[in-house]
């Protein structure tokens, strides 16, 4: 917690008066993520703002959405995954593969910001191509997706303290909160939950709901999809390429989750309404 929370000096103003006092603030840091190769070249892949912890899950999920990796077993042994967590400490996560990667394709190709500047039609069919098949998935009940974001809510620790950071939750159908895991970025915060699954064994997340704090966009969708996610569930609002990748992609996107309300965007047969 005290790699996540930093305490600053403010001067609150109510009114004609003023005082000095201290505040809590989510931390922001930048966090290096590279790989290493078979043949020993390590590539700087990305470096993204985002809250220190979990620095290790960050990495692997956001290699994961990125098609660099599909499983455990393209990682290097466990000392190369200690090692990632001990360069993470100093902001740069080295990831060892065990398959050969084209690093060429990987520089041009990353998609990890909504304003991106990449062609809507062209961002969802690199993700179609890349992104395994969705499995049906479960059918949830929809009191089941109505309790999702109090469960959520209550595995918020860094957002009681400061009121200004994201989350994201890995549900199983039956509600039940797998882990959860909070960020300044909405994306680094999935990246966490899809890191810590797929070090689990249990991607592809074919039976396996998320639900994310904030609005969705469409890289998360995007990365959603690659983990095998079918359902996607947002506190807020989507975005129209959200709504477009999903219902092309085959997911269930449920957004404005709030209290006993939500709107089904695309493939509402997931969700039991009666």
């Amino acid at each position: 917690m005290d790699r996540q929370v930093r305490e600053v000096e403010l001067r609150a103003v109510r009114g004609a008066a003023s005082e000095v006092r201290t505040d809590l603030v989510a931390c922001e840091e930048p966090l290096e993520i590279r790989v290493e190769t078979p043949a020993g070249v390590v590539e700087r892949i990305a470096v993204t703002m985002r809250t220190p912890g979990h620095d290790l899950e960050l990495a692997l999920g956001f290699l994961l959405t990125e098609g660099v990796i599909d499983a455990p077993v393209d990682l290097g042994a466990p000392p190369a995954q200690e090692q990632a967590v001990l360069e993470g400490r100093g902001h740069v996560v080295t990831v060892r593969l065990r398959r050969s990667v084209d690093l060429e394709v990987l520089r041009r190709n990353f998609y990890t910001t909504s304003s991106c500047g990449v062609c809507g039609k062209a961002a969802i069919e690199r993700v179609e191509l890349a992104a395994p098949a969705l499995e049906p998935g479960p059918r949830v009940p929809a009191a089941v997706v109505r309790s999702l974001p109090a469960a959520l809510r209550a595995a918020q620790p860094v957002f009681d303290l400061t009121g200004g950071i994201h989350a994201t939750g890995l549900f199983r159908a039956t509600g039940e909160l797998v882990v959860a895991r909070e960020d300044v970025g909405r994306h680094n915060a999935l990246d966490k939950v899809l890191g810590h699954a797929l070090c689990a064994g249990a991607v592809p997340l074919a039976t396996s709901l998320l639900l994310v704090s904030g609005r969705a966009s469409f890289e998360l969708v995007q990365k959603a999809a690659m983990a095998g996610a079918p359902i996607l569930c947002a506190v807020s609002a989507p975005s129209s390429l959200a709504v477009d990748a999903a219902l092309r992609l085959g997911l269930t996107l449920v957004a404005f989750l709030r209290g006993d309300a939500f709107q089904i965007y695309a493939h509402p047969e997931r969700i039991e309404l009666g």
